[in-house]
């Protein structure tokens, strides 16, 4: 098997480590196989891939979507993100609770974030490039984002001052969320 289980978080984020293959001339290493999720009873079919590029001290997030809520498997293929996950789950025993997990070239790591949470993360490096597999196709219409420094979630991201895109400076506390009744798209 490519994917081996490190840790489980939250009632349903997978921390996973590679199976990686390497010698003098490089790397090889299974980044996705449908039959290993299947085995796990995770989501086998992905419909858009992502990747972003961000220079050190960009922290993006925390965003989701509630309208075709996105599941998302997360790696880092180049430098070093901390990611961060909230639960926005309105019926789930972790609620509000969020993880945090450095993803980085090097570790080779992929997180499994099923829908229900705010996903984010801060680059660490000075150039980093995360790739994301998503459940679901982007839709500007129905996607939100929680705080960045939100203090009921309570994330210690390390940084004082991040550098931020405009939509994340204005983001909805997540008490406001839990207020919207497109919240109520999220359960376990």
């Amino acid at each position: 098997m490519g994917l081996k289980v490190k840790e489980r978080y939250l009632n349903g984020i997978i921390l996973f480590e590679q199976s990686v293959f390497g010698d003098e001339r490089g790397f090889f290493l299974e980044a996705f196989r449908a039959d290993e999720f299947e085995m796990l009873g995770l989501p086998t079919q992905f419909l858009q891939d992502n990747h972003s590029r961000s220079q050190k001290g960009v922290l993006r997030g925390m965003h989701f979507q509630w309208d075709k809520p996105m599941g998302k498997l997360i790696r880092v293929t180049r430098g070093a993100a901390l990611v961060a996950e909230i639960d926005i789950r309105h019926n789930s025993p972790t609620l509000a609770e969020h993880i945090k997990v450095e993803l980085n070239e090097e570790n080779k790591y992929q997180l499994w974030v099923p829908a229900g949470f705010a996903n984010g993360f801060l680059s660490l490096s000075d150039i980093v490039e995360v790739q994301y597999k998503c459940t679901s196709i982007w839709n500007p219409k129905a996607e939100s984002n929680i705080l960045w420094n939100d203090k009921r979630v309570g994330i210690e991201w390390g940084m004082e001052n991040p550098s931020l895109s405009d939509k994340d400076k204005v983001a909805q506390t997540l008490d406001e969320w839990l207020a919207s009744p497109n919240s109520k798209e999220f359960s376990i």
